[in-house]
């Protein structure tokens, strides 16, 4: 059953006797709506506008530790970094060969629109969401990508694959197979 321990009365938005407290302002903590309470606001923001966080040192951290780490990769490593740097976009996204998360290029992500445009590196010059296969994480306390069971490219994605056959060589149209 329902709460009986106080009346009407005693709660004081509901209260009859509390009319007068519907009409103080803002400045001495009325929580009641009231005629008054219709001028125009002049205390500090309540709503900011949304800035879009920069996922660039998670990105610096995954070509560091993961995608390009190790002496054998440090020369391809260092020149990512430089153009990292010189990156303004402020979501970027790596482009895996496949699920063993072999590092093929950087992406700019753009949350309006849901472009995809190569930074630098191997692939394609623009990705799709038809071409995408999976989705991935980066952890930095474990230093590895998870793939992510999402369908749909966001702002929280730090890397991508796109299907297997959009990495074959195409061939010249003159030359034919048969079936």
């Amino acid at each position: 059953m329902g709460c009986t321990r106080g009346s009407v009365e005693s709660f004081p938005l509901l209260s009859m006797n509390s009319s007068r407290n519907m009409e103080r302002d803002w400045e001495n903590g009325s929580t009641a709506s009231s005629i008054t309470s219709t001028v125009e606001y002049n205390g500090p923001k309540l709503f900011k506008e949304c800035v879009s966080k920069s996922n660039k040192p998670i990105i610096h951290n995954a070509i560091t530790h993961c995608c390009l780490a190790g002496k054998v990769n440090e020369a391809q490593k260092n020149t990512i970094l430089e153009e990292l740097e010189r990156c303004e976009a402020n979501h970027l996204m790596i482009l895996f060969r496949d699920g063993s998360c072999q590092f093929r290029a950087i992406y700019s992500f753009s949350p309006d629109t849901e472009e995809i445009v190569k930074f630098t590196g191997m692939g394609p010059r623009s990705i799709s969401r038809k071409m995408i296969d999976k989705l991935y994480k980066y952890s930095s306390d474990r230093k590895q990508f998870n793939c992510i069971p999402a369908k749909t490219v966001s702002v929280s994605v730090d890397a991508l694959t796109i299907h297997n056959h959009l990495w074959q060589i195409k061939r010249p149209s003159g030359s034919s197979r048969k079936k």
